[in-house]
């Protein structure tokens, strides 16, 4: 007897259709799944959406820092690359001096030389800020995805934060810490990741449980054979309490989900340190800008120009200038870091809250 065969696509069972000119069978089958299934296939599947978009939010959190540090790594080269380059030109003009005063014969003709020799020292400060300055714009340009990492700009943001002017969402550093912390909690990217990952390790584990109620098959057909005409409906019910493996892919997700859920405590208990930890930068960053601002920076300025005025007149010896001139330095130089530690503090801070914000400026 001839025969015609369909196979299935997609979700549509198998179909057997045999035709002849007095005898016919055909017959279909359709699955219906149970326990809600495919529901919660649907809100696995959005859950891990929901994932995935917070972690790319998460991902520009920490993009944005890295650029406004990069951004304060080049200022801070400049910053030190002005600073040598001063330093070099008060050099330079002291040798001048020197040397018109050894050919009048009031100094000897040691000190220009040793002069020449300091100034090296000077030469090489400038040389390695300008190579710091070059290496810090490549570093920014890369992030910032230029195709010319050789572009050459001029970072003229200052150093120091600027009065008044705060990140929106944000009152830093004095801010209560306990608002900044809830603040985190409730706005920043990896806790929305974290949260996600626990609802959809929950949702896996209601899914396994509805997988372990039998899918019902309901069938019907018409048949003609042998001069009868026969209609028939079917109900398949799967007998599954001989599976063994039944409750495996139940007590695995359990786990999954016992894992997710210890890793969204984590994860707060490392936002609120976070904060904290921003917090101490920026109270002690700033305590620190005062400090020097008001203990050192005047002081070793005026003790330069005062050694500098003295050595003019022949007080002092070019020992004393020299032991003055690099305090000077290197109290501008510490200076120039506090001000950098500052504004990052203040930069790692937003990052730490999580506030979206596209202002540049950040207040003390």
């Amino acid at each position: 007897m001839p025969a015609v065969t369909f196979d299935s696509v997609g979700d549509y069972p198998f179909r057997q259709l045999s035709v002849d000119q007095h005898e016919y069978v055909i017959r279909g089958d359709q699955e219906i799944e149970t326990a809600g299934r495919r529901r919660l296939r649907l809100d696995v599947a959005q859950q891990g959406v929901t994932a995935a978009s917070a972690s790319y939010e998460d991902a520009r959190r920490r993009l944005r820092l890295d650029v406004r540090r990069a951004y304060l790594q080049a200022r801070l080269a400049k910053a030190d690359r002005e600073v040598a380059g001063t330093t070099l030109g008060e050099i330079d003009n002291l040798i001048t001096l020197s040397r018109a005063r050894f050919q009048a014969g009031e100094i000897s003709g040691t000190e220009p030389r040793r002069l020449q020799v300091e100034r090296l020292r000077f030469v090489e400060d400038v040389f390695s800020a300008d190579l710091a300055f070059r290496d810090a714009s490549s570093a920014l340009l890369a992030l910032m995805g230029s195709p010319d990492l050789a572009f050459e700009f001029d970072p003229v943001d200052p150093l120091a934060p600027a009065s008044g002017l705060l990140t929106p969402g944000l009152v830093m550093p004095m801010a209560d810490l306990s608002s900044l912390q809830r603040q985190a909690l409730e706005g920043r990217p990896g806790i929305a990741v974290a949260r996600s990952d626990e609802a959809r390790a929950q949702t896996e584990t209601r899914l396994q449980r509805a997988l372990r109620s039998p899918n019902i098959t309901v069938g019907g057909g018409l048949s003609h054979l042998s001069g009868l005409n026969v209609a028939a409906f079917s109900v398949t019910v799967p007998l599954t309490f001989l599976n063994r493996n039944n409750n495996g892919p139940v007590v695995r997700a359990d786990a999954e989900y016992e894992q997710a859920r210890q890793r969204t405590t984590a994860t707060r208990t490392q936002v609120a340190l976070e904060v904290q930890q921003a917090m101490n930068a920026a109270r002690v960053s700033r305590a620190r800008v005062e400090y020097l601002e008001r203990e050192h920076l005047t002081t070793a300025r005026e003790a330069r120009d005062i050694v500098l005025a003295s050595y003019r007149l022949g007080e002092v010896d070019l020992t004393d200038y020299l032991d003055a001139q690099r305090a000077f330095r290197d109290t501008q130089r510490t200076y120039n870091r506090a001000l950098y530690d500052e504004r990052l503090s203040l930069f790692s801070l937003d990052a730490a809250v999580g506030t979206p914000s596209t202002g540049t400026g950040e207040g003390r």
